[in-house]
């Protein structure tokens, strides 16, 4: 099983990032084999559309869930419409983040947990450089 987990580096002890259409990288982890496979969220800096070309990348690596800060209503309908779940309100780092997922102390949400266009602005401190 594969997950993605929003994140602000490229390796295990970065940061979930809090925006899950703006976030730096992807973190791609095979839950069986821990492998990772750190992925440039190419799609960050766009305009519009952010969210769901960010939820058609990931919903085309095989994912089967989402792990994330947060979720806005475009991206979590088309990780959903693809079949991967949405799992949000997750911080800390990405090691923690699968170990939570591992256990089950993290459980899908099924509905988005901000407005549309929220990620616009960087959350406060996260500035882009």
């Amino acid at each position: 099983m594969r997950i993605a987990i929003s994140a602000t580096g490229p390796d295990l002890d970065a940061q979930v990032d809090p925006r899950f259409g703006r976030c730096q990288y992807f973190a791609i982890v095979d839950l069986e084999t821990t492998e990772l496979e750190a992925l440039e969220n190419s799609s960050a800096m766009g305009g519009g559309g952010v969210g769901i070309a960010a939820a058609q990348m990931i919903a085309g690596k095989g994912v089967e869930a989402v792990i994330t800060g947060n979720c806005g209503p475009n991206a979590h309908q088309a990780l959903s419409a693809a079949g991967v779940k949405v799992i949000t309100g997750v911080t800390g780092n990405i090691r923690d983040a699968i170990e939570d997922y591992k256990s089950g102390k993290l459980q899908a949400s099924s509905q988005p947990n901000v407005s549309a266009h929220s990620g616009i602005s960087p959350p406060k401190g996260m500035g882009l450089s």
